[in-house]
């Protein structure tokens, strides 16, 4: 943010008192000046959460613009804000505890996605992250450890469950104004953690099996478009967990389903339905 409504050097110096003025006379302005700026560069902040060498936790740095002393946003704030976004989401308590350290590997499919999600952290360009299948088996964990990773190389996030923020979605999709504010970062933010995809409730088929309801044709124009967007650009990262595995979404669309299942050919992670795999019950 530039800062050009300041005072000049001249209209400050002039308020202060002689006695401090006349120790600065054998300064420049110039050298006044940068001297000024630097002072303000090595004052430290009191911003949290990260630790940043650059600004030292102002989230600003300061610097010239001709005769003016301006101020412009550190890299920073980026990051911070992903982690803001974290914190409000409610997974900023799970950061410290879901990590690749804390995932205990006691069977030979635990060890294939923890091994294919810490491959995943410098190998993601025009590849998506998704892991399938059995409740309670750890996918929020092994997904929330790659996001803490991505975070920690500088690389902005986003975590969006599913059931709750479509519901928001659908709720402002007429209104020219609101919907555009709350899908577009979805569709643009680097990294998208979309945590239980697709998740509906239970009902029984025509043969009296019980399976999950199909999503609704809005769940499904709001993930077309969302997932649409950050399928065209290599650059954005995706991270899916979902209950269903990758044939039950291309049956519940194949446009979305389809598009997910080209971007983690390499990376899709299903754990099959057995309920000793869910760790919850244990």
């Amino acid at each position: 943010m530039a800062t050009n409504d300041l005072p000049t050097m001249p209209e400050i110096m002039a308020h202060v008192p002689e006695a401090i003025r006349s120790r600065h006379t054998e300064m420049s302005f110039e050298e006044y000046s940068d001297k000024r700026i630097n002072d303000m560069n090595s004052i430290d902040g009191n911003l949290t959460g990260y630790d940043c060498p650059i600004c030292k936790n102002k989230g600003v740095i300061y610097s010239h613009d001709g005769i003016y002393e301006v101020s412009r946003e550190c890299e920073c704030m980026k990051i911070r804000r992903s982690i803001w976004n974290i914190e409000k989401s409610g997974l900023k308590n799970l950061l410290d505890k879901y990590t690749f350290e804390n995932y205990k590997v006691t069977e030979p499919w635990q060890k294939v996605f923890k091994e294919s999600a810490e491959r995943f952290i410098n190998d993601h360009t025009g590849k998506w992250f998704y892991a399938g299948g059995q409740v309670g088996c750890g996918k929020t964990h092994i997904c929330t450890a790659i996001v803490k990773e991505l975070l920690k190389q500088g690389i902005p996030a986003r975590y969006m469950l599913w059931r709750d923020e479509v519901v928001t979605l659908k709720a402002v999709v007429n209104d020219e104004v609101e919907y555009p504010k709350l899908i577009n970062p979805l569709k643009t933010v680097p990294v998208l953690y979309i945590d239980d995809f697709f998740k509906t409730g239970d009902e029984l088929d025509k043969f009296g099996n019980l399976v999950k309801k199909r999503p609704t044709q809005g769940d499904i124009n709001v993930a077309f478009e969302i997932l649409n967007y950050r399928y065209n650009n290599d650059k954005l990262i995706t991270i899916i967990s979902s209950e269903r595995t990758i044939d039950e979404l291309l049956d519940c669309d194949e446009a979305v389903g389809s598009r997910i299942y080209q971007r983690t050919k390499e990376y899709c992670k299903v754990c099959p339905q057995d309920i000793k795999r869910n760790f919850r019950m244990r």
